[in-house]
């Protein structure tokens, strides 16, 4: 098999992801310590900033019919990196006025939300015609592997950016990556298939496709039980997404931007241990055995992160080393998770597949992090937490009783099963 890495056109796309996703991390830490540092939010708006953050994901069943009927999907990836990076301009130019507001912060978040749904139903039809199926695993754990790069040095980097430069001014760095990710994306062209028209009005074909896709997922064992674990999964850990453990290390472990960020570029070295051993994992136990470890692996770490404190060198250890249990786990469970996706999906609904998906799995986390929100502020953020790990864990309830624990490979049965009339 041929190395990706001989692939010009594989290689600008994993360029692209990869320095998106690093500038991505630096705005993680800085949005949140603009709420926190410079807005004095509480917990309940760290937690709706999160919220609207992933609230367009609710949007996805129909952007991704809507995707799947829109001939250019690289194109329409380059234009939502332009609109990324726009908006995210706008918090340095604000600071300059001295204007930025939480109002600003929320609209900031929910664009790029949603340009980032829009990016993501693009994605799956443009991988599997740059990807060969044999290489599924591989090219996953590859742009696996870059975005836990970016975990391990965006944190410390956007750390150390907020401190030297402010938070506000730091998302430069972000909407930067986001323009050299469009520069690359425009010299990487696909050979894209016309998609078939849409019979009958506009508005009904739009949601006609969208129930197909939906249909598809709950119908198909393989999709309908990752779904059910993932989704499980994403509520309870965004319980404690990426804002809350700020506020924990901020006002409960007492530790400084830069710490905060090493703290969470060490916890994402699991990450990237995650990402290069995956491939290896799935040949030794099984993709679908990868799945389910992955899935027990990924949250139980949270109750260790409870119990962090003392100096602030412990803290860092102690929250950094649960971290990097918990990316080992995320990155054993997504990347043969999103390649068993991907041979199970058929060509001419996969943006369909990835919008209904999206809208149940993700959309599930704006609800997450709301409840984490007010489970912090009324039993705290150490009790919450613990509700993580346990709840957590309990995923793994919906692989079980399916094939997936018992799929090798993706050779295992999983010609994708079209659907006998794809009407447009």
């Amino acid at each position: 098999m041929t190395s990706l890495w001989r692939d010009r056109r594989f290689v600008r796309y994993w360029a692209s992801s990869a320095v998106s996703q690093f500038g991505d991390r630096v705005s993680e830490v800085a949005v949140p310590l603009i709420a926190v540092t410079v807005l004095d939010a509480s917990a309940g708006q760290v937690a709706a900033l999160t919220a609207l953050a992933w609230a367009p994901n609710l949007l996805a069943l129909v952007l991704g019919a809507w995707v799947d009927g829109r001939a250019r999907k690289r194109r329409l990836l380059i234009v939502m990196d332009l609109v990324r990076a726009g908006v995210l301009l706008s918090l340095p130019v604000a600071h300059l006025w001295g204007a930025v507001t939480l109002w600003q912060l929320y609209v900031v978040v929910l664009l790029g939300g949603l340009a980032g749904v829009t990016a993501g139903c693009a994605w799956p039809p443009l991988f599997a015609r740059i990807v060969p199926r044999a290489s599924y695993v591989d090219a996953n754990s590859k742009f696996s592997a870059a975005r836990s790069a970016s975990f391990v040095a965006g944190p410390a980097a956007g750390g150390g950016l907020v401190q030297v430069l402010g938070a506000p001014v730091a998302v430069v760095a972000d909407a930067l990556s986001f323009l050299v990710s469009a520069l690359l994306l425009g010299r990487a062209p696909v050979d894209e298939p016309e998609p078939a028209a849409r019979s009958g009005a506009v508005i009904p074909a739009l949601l006609r496709d969208a129930r197909d896709g939906l249909r598809y997922v709950l119908r198909d064992p393989v999709l309908r039980a990752s779904l059910g674990c993932s989704t499980t999964v994403n509520f309870f850990t965004f319980l404690a997404g990426t804002g809350m453990v700020v506020l924990f290390a901020d006002r409960e472990l007492q530790l400084s931007p830069g710490a905060i960020g090493l703290t969470l570029g060490i916890g994402a070295s699991g990450s990237l241990v995650g990402a290069l051993t995956a491939p290896w994992l799935s040949r030794r136990i099984g993709v679908g055995r990868c799945v389910t470890v992955g899935a027990v692996l990924f949250p139980a770490p949270f109750a260790l992160a409870a119990v962090a404190g003392g100096p602030e060198w412990a803290g860092v250890l102690l929250l950094g080393g649960a971290y990097f249990l918990v990316g080992l786990g995320v990155m054993w469970f997504d990347v043969p998770l999103n390649s068993l996706q991907t041979a199970i999906t058929p060509d001419s609904l996969r943006s369909r597949v990835a919008g209904a998906y999206s809208t149940v799995n993700y959309g599930i986390r704006p609800l997450g992090a709301l409840v984490g929100g007010a489970l912090a502020t009324t039993v705290g953020l150490r009790a919450t937490l613990v509700t993580v790990a346990v709840g957590g864990v309990l995923s793994v309830l919906w692989l079980l009783p399916s094939p997936i624990p018992g799929i090798r490979s993706l050779d295992h049965d999983l010609t994708p099963a079209e659907p006998a009339a794809v009407r447009r």
